[in-house]
């Protein structure tokens, strides 16, 4: 397993990303964290510092809508740095409404975070890699990426699966070049953007979806479903699963 000491993770201020900085945190990582709400960021960062002495943090504010500000903030956290061994692209949205309905948005806006900034985020990473030689891609999609959804969940299936798609051409573009590419699909772990949902018994806590992805992405697999139980099965089982019981996910 390569070392990858410097890791980047976008959407850090909440959820999974700062999951996953306190995982890789209490790894002995150095972290380059952003996201929309600088205070949260500056507090999680002052935080894990403390715990974890021998870590540098770095933060930045980033709205990862602002695409030229993707790629600037991204160098910025290499030079700081020296480095960036693994980007995790994470930031990402779920309000998306029924199609049709009035609320394009809503829609609009899932599809605009999800698909275009995570594009965004994969190439200024990818162009930090193909300078450097070296280096790990992991972004962040979901298990709704395996098929179509009805309801609330069509603009939200179709940006994940979209970017998994982008994932996957990617990794064929970079790995000639020495460079890892993982398309990582959580299911169901608690979160802000999982708030909606209400019991479920398929919920994780968010701790244990946190050490999960952690675990996951460290493996640098080609794709990981996360938590593996049940999401591996799951995965099988879903791909045979009739439209028509889909409705029962709307």
């Amino acid at each position: 397993m390569v070392l990858r000491q410097n890791i980047l993770i976008t959407g850090a201020s909440s959820g999974l990303g700062e999951g996953m900085a306190r995982q890789f945190a209490a790894k002995g990582r150095n972290l380059a964290l952003c996201a929309r709400r600088t205070e949260r960021l500056e507090k999680l960062a002052a935080e894990l510092t403390g715990r974890h002495p021998g870590i540098e943090v770095v933060v930045r504010t980033l709205d990862v809508t602002d695409h030229d500000r993707v790629f600037a903030v991204f160098e910025e956290f290499r030079a700081e740095l020296g480095s960036l061994d693994r980007v995790i692209v994470n930031a990402g949205l779920g309000k998306g409404q029924r199609v049709g309905t009035g609320r394009f948005d809503a829609n609009r806006q899932t599809l605009e975070v999800n698909f275009v900034a995570a594009a965004a985020q994969i190439e200024a990473a990818a162009g930090i890699f193909r300078d450097q030689g070296a280096g790990h891609l992991a972004v962040i999609s979901s298990f709704s990426a395996l098929r179509p959804f009805p309801g609330k969940l069509t603009a939200y299936a179709a940006s994940k699966a979209g970017i998994s798609a982008f994932v996957d051409g990617t990794r064929i573009e970079l790995k000639p070049k020495g460079i890892a590419v993982t398309d990582v699909r959580p299911g169901y772990i608690e979160s802000e953007m999982n708030d909606r949902i209400g019991r479920n018994p398929l919920l994780v806590k968010a701790d244990t979806g946190a050490k999960a992805l952690a675990k996951a992405i460290e493996a640098e697999p080609r794709r990981a479903y996360v938590p593996a139980w049940p999401w591996v099965p799951l995965s099988a089982v879903m791909r045979l699963v009739p439209a028509a019981l889909l409705r029962r996910f709307a």
